[in-house]
This record gives C-alpha cells, sequence and structure tokens, in this order.
C-alpha cells in the first residue's frame, strides 16, 4: 500500500506539470524527426571546375555524377572564393587537381574516382595540391573546432542557467527586485559576475583542447578565443533567459534536447549543403552554427579576423537579444 501511495503522488505531480509532460513525449519525437530528415537527406554532388578540358574527358567526368564547371581562365583563388570542391587543369604537362579539402570524405571519394578515370585517358600523373589541409587530413580535424565551441557553449549555458535558477528559488532575486534597482542592473550585474566565470573556463577549454589534445589550429589563437568568449556569453545570456521561465532544476535541465541538441546538427558536424533548403534555413537561426562556422574558419583554414566579423556581429546579436529579453521577463517578478 506503501509503495502504491509513492506510485500514485508521482502519477499526480506529472500530470499536473503539463511541460514535464509535453517534454516526456514530444521532445523526443521532436529530436528523432530531426535526424530523419538530416540524415535521409541527398548526398550533394561534387563541384568539379575543369581547365582545358576535352569533350570525351569532359563527357567522361559527367557521366560519374560530377558537377561540371567549364571555365579555363581559373585559379586557386577563385576556387577558395567559390567554395567549389576541386579544380582539374589539364592544360599543363602533367594534370594538375586542385583540391578544397573543406570535407575530407568528399575530398577521399573525388581523389579515387579521378585517378580511376583519368588513368585511361592520359599517361601522365595526376599532380594533386590542397587549399586546406593535406591528404592526412581527417575529417576529425573539420570538425574538432566545432567541438570547442560546443562545449564552451553547453557548460556555460547548462551552469549559468541553473545557477541563476538557484538564485531565484532560494529567494534572492525577488530580494533584489523588491529594492530600488532597475532590472537592467541585476542583469548586468549577473552577467558580469558570471561572464567572469565564463570568459575563464572558455579559455581554459581552448587552450586544453588546442595544445593538449592538438586539435588543428592554422590561424590565430586570439581569434579562438575571441570567437569563444563571445558564444559564451550568447550561451549567458540565453541561459539567463530560460532560468526565468524554470521553476526547478529538473525544467532547466529539460530545455536541453530543445534548445542544446538541435544547435549540434546544425554547427557543421554534419554537412548543410546536403540538407533541404528548409532545413538549411533552420539552421541559420542557430548561434553556435555561426560560432562553429567562424571557429572551422580560423582554426582550420586560417581565416583572419575581416572574414569572421560577420559571424562575431550575429553572435553578438542574438546576446543582445537574449539579454533583452531576460530584461522583460524580469518583469513578472517585480513585487513593487
Amino acid at each position: 500500500m506503501r509503495i502504491s501511495a509513492i506510485v500514485t503522488r508521482i502519477m499526480q505531480q506529472m500530470r499536473r506539470d503539463r511541460r514535464t509532460l509535453a517534454l516526456l513525449f514530444l521532445a523526443p519525437l521532436l529530436v528523432l524527426t530531426l535526424m530523419s530528415f538530416i540524415f535521409n537527406s541527398n548526398e550533394a554532388s561534387i563541384t568539379l571546375v575543369v581547365s582545358n578540358g576535352s569533350a570525351p574527358v569532359i563527357e567522361k567526368l559527367q557521366q560519374a555524377n560530377f558537377h561540371i564547371i567549364e571555365q579555363d581562365n581559373f585559379s586557386v583563388e577563385q576556387l577558395e572564393e567559390q567554395q567549389y570542391d576541386s579544380w582539374l587543369n589539364l592544360a599543363q604537362e602533367n594534370t594538375h587537381l586542385t583540391l578544397l579539402n573543406d570535407n575530407p570524405s568528399t575530398t577521399k571519394m573525388l581523389t579515387v574516382q579521378l585517378t580511376q578515370l583519368m588513368q585511361p585517358t592520359a599517361s601522365h600523373t595526376l599532380a594533386t595540391n590542397y587549399v586546406y589541409g593535406d591528404k592526412n587530413t581527417t575529417i576529425f580535424d573539420t570538425f574538432s573546432p566545432m567541438l570547442i565551441g560546443f562545449f564552451v557553449f553547453f557548460f556555460v549555458f547548462l551552469i549559468t542557467g541553473i545557477a541563476l535558477l538557484k538564485e531565484r528559488t532560494s529567494g534572492t532575486l525577488e530580494r533584489l527586485l523588491a529594492t530600488p534597482i532597475k532590472r537592467f542592473e541585476i542583469v548586468a550585474g549577473y552577467m558580469i559576475g558570471y561572464g567572469i566565470l565564463a570568459f575563464l573556463q572558455t579559455i581554459i577549454i581552448a587552450l586544453f583542447g588546442i595544445y593538449i589534445l592538438d586539435i588543428v589550429h592554422v590561424g590565430s589563437i586570439w581569434l579562438v578565443l575571441l570567437i569563444n568568449i563571445t558564444l559564451a556569453f550568447v550561451a549567458l545570456s540565453l541561459g539567463t533567459l530560460l532560468s526565468s521561465f524554470a521553476t526547478s532544476e529538473f525544467q532547466m535541465m529539460q530545455f536541453i534536447p530543445l534548445v542544446i541538441v538541435p544547435q549540434v546538427f546544425f554547427s557543421g558536424i554534419f554537412p548543410l549543403d546536403s540538407m533541404v533548403d528548409w532545413l538549411q534555413k533552420i539552421g541559420h537561426v542557430m548561434p553556435l552554427y555561426y560560432a562553429a562556422d567562424a571557429l572551422n574558419g580560423v582554426m582550420y583554414k586560417g581565416y583572419t579576423f575581416s572574414e569572421i566579423t560577420g559571424n562575431l556581429a550575429i553572435l553578438a546579436s542574438f546576446a543582445i537579444a537574449f539579454i533583452t529579453l531576460t530584461i522583460v521577463s524580469l518583469k513578472k517578478y517585480r513585487i513593487l
């Protein structure tokens, strides 16, 4: 009977907590549906720029399902700017293949196919150059920079959200709101206080990943820290905002499958180019998408500050928007 009473009490509590019930049954379906769309997306065709190619060679390449762009006056700079997969120049004594190599899996597949196709039509060798990385580059090298950003985002979001929730449930926030202090001053104080801790945590994670785990690093370490610190403030502001809608640590944890998990799918670990257009548009409203793009650009491709300013500006806009919404949400706790 006592066991039955405990079970009955738990079921009654869960029945009254509609948010928990919704997340318990609907969140897994949402994530599962998203994964289904992503993994069932069509593979993007490989784009190959061909210079000085004969008609038989072009036809053979098209039969291999390459997306062929014929352009005789072409350069490595154009390849990098247009983000094409590769450039095949048949004008030289030796055939030259230049690979963008932003996706090592695609690069290896392309290299194998071209080697097999070109052998019967040319007696000379296939000289290969790489814009990013080299022939030993692995797929982990391209998304390991994104992992640094993900862990910064996840832990800052989680720790900040739970810490601020405790401030509210313990009555500290209500007592502050009962004083003449303004809401934006409270938010600013919390953002600066927890921001210092987030700043230190971000530096430790980034330096540990680069210098201890030897994650690929081509660009400036200062840009890597700048991106991660900006991302940390986005996570800090988002955690602060969502904590105002939670009533317990358990409810704060419930935001993870709705806020964190979807962002992982659009951070670049799974190629966005192979997704349908509406899925790609969803990715463009995820803060982690812009942070991952900037981190991959700096750490793997060697981007400079001017090449990531757009991503940094969007991340800063997310942070400002979340902080503004947090200030507005605190209005419901003002008891004066």
